[in-house]
């Protein structure tokens, strides 16, 4: 009785519970939605996850060149429980990228970025471009090998660009090398982007539910019988799907918690001796592969004028392979969402999730022999997918006849059930 009388006072003044209760309790949402739909919520738990980590991380770590990787290890040996929370932390990372990743397909596979949640498309576009910047800073701030020329490499292909590139990479690096000005930069950005991600991730939330989640079928929802309440009928699927995930999160941290990392990492930085081969984290290596394909300037043909130097060309391509992403609401334009009733789109995204595959496995290769043309017929067909096959389809693609409702495609999958 307190605590409803407490709840009355509250809600009288900020109407925050009924607010939660018609948002996360009564939203209706599709009632065919699939357990490809988890990747959502499954990101922002991990999200506030790698927060909280991070903050109790960052009460110990000390920022600064001669302090850093012994910082670490202390962390590791000496703190109650920092190894914990630091295999949380990075391994956290790629499951961040597993999940997120896995969401996009989804996106793709089913036409979520089409009309009219362009905009939550994009928003979510721009998350990813947070990410990938918190993640490469926070690979620095250990202080390894890895770390140290991980962040030479990156932070030099800036000096690529025109005019002001050489500012750019003096601005990042804080003087004329990577070091200590540098680790700080690093540091206060990889503690602030996560809580600029989560307020674009509250944003995204918002715009989803100005028309409601995408579904299978790619129909918008037309009567009350194509919806369900959120709770229970989503929560609980919600929360198995958190289950099995945590389980998988659990066998990397227990037994396999450097699986996804670099040994060389587990060297101090030294700037007079270079790796063999150095590669960014696992996650990075699609685009690094894209980076690395453009080994030849552009200009004009018969001529010796260069318009684009190979490196500046490759930091082009490695940007637009994410910012590409953030045009296809208009490269696609094909009336039909859902691969499901198109079946020539539906074999080239199987075509494109091979190609994503190779790329990532080039980039972890040496840029040498085979693996610069695998790399650039890869890169090619990525662009070709977006640029020229997503077009093309757009026009001149038959789709499957589309189900009445959402509700009459859920009876047809089940009377197909029952006749099996």
């Amino acid at each position: 009785m307190r605590w409803q009388q407490t709840k009355d006072w509250i809600e009288h003044r900020l109407p925050i519970f009924s607010f939660l209760d018609k948002e996360l309790n009564k939203y209706p949402a599709p009632k065919n939605l699939n357990y490809m739909w988890n990747f959502g919520s499954l990101a922002g738990i991990i999200l506030m996850i790698m927060i909280a980590t991070g903050i109790f991380l960052a009460m110990h770590y000390t920022p600064h060149v001669d302090h850093a990787f012994n910082s670490v290890e202390r962390i590791m040996r000496d703190v109650n429980y920092g190894w914990l929370i630091r295999y949380i932390h990075t391994n956290g990372a790629s499951m961040f990228f597993i999940v997120v990743y896995l969401h996009i397909f989804r996106g793709l596979y089913y036409g979520s970025y089409k009309a009219p949640r362009e905009l939550l498309w994009i928003m979510g576009v721009v998350i990813l471009f947070l990410m990938m910047g918190t993640a490469f800073m926070g690979y620095v701030l250990p202080w390894g090998q890895m770390s140290f020329w991980g962040a030479t490499v990156i932070t030099n292909l800036f000096s690529a660009i025109p005019v002001i590139g050489d500012d750019i990479v003096t601005l990042l690096w804080g003087g004329f090398s990577v070091d200590n000005p540098t680790l700080n930069r690093f540091f206060v950005l990889h503690y602030l982007f996560p809580f600029l991600i989560v307020g674009l991730a509250g944003l995204h939330v918002i715009a989803l539910h100005v028309h409601g989640s995408n579904n299978p079928t790619g129909v918008e929802k037309k009567t009350k019988k194509d919806t369900v309440p959120f709770h229970p009928y989503y929560t609980v699927k919600d929360l198995f799907g958190l289950g099995v995930f945590l389980i998988v999160f659990a066998l990397f941290i227990f037994y396999a918690p450097n699986y996804l990392g670099h040994p060389d990492n587990y060297i101090p930085a030294n700037p007079l001796v270079t790796p063999a081969h150095i590669v960014p984290e696992w996650y990075f290596l699609p685009f690094y592969a894209v980076l690395r394909a453009i080994t030849f300037d552009i200009g004009i043909p018969f001529t010796d004028i260069v318009l684009i130097e190979a490196k500046f060309g490759g930091v082009l391509a490695m940007g637009g392979a994410v910012g590409i992403l953030a045009l296809l609401p208009w490269l696609d334009t094909h009336p039909v969402k859902s691969a499901r009733y198109r079946p020539t789109f539906r074999k080239f995204f199987w075509f494109f999730v091979i190609d994503a595959l190779v790329l990532g496995w080039v980039g972890g290769k040496p840029a040498e022999g085979v693996y610069i043309y695998i790399g650039q017929a890869a890169t090619a067909y990525y662009f070709f997918h977006f640029l020229i096959l997503l077009p093309y389809l757009s026009r001149n693609e038959q789709a499957m006849p589309l189900p009445a409702s959402i509700d009459d495609a859920v009876q047809a999958r089940k009377k197909y059930g029952a006749k099996k």
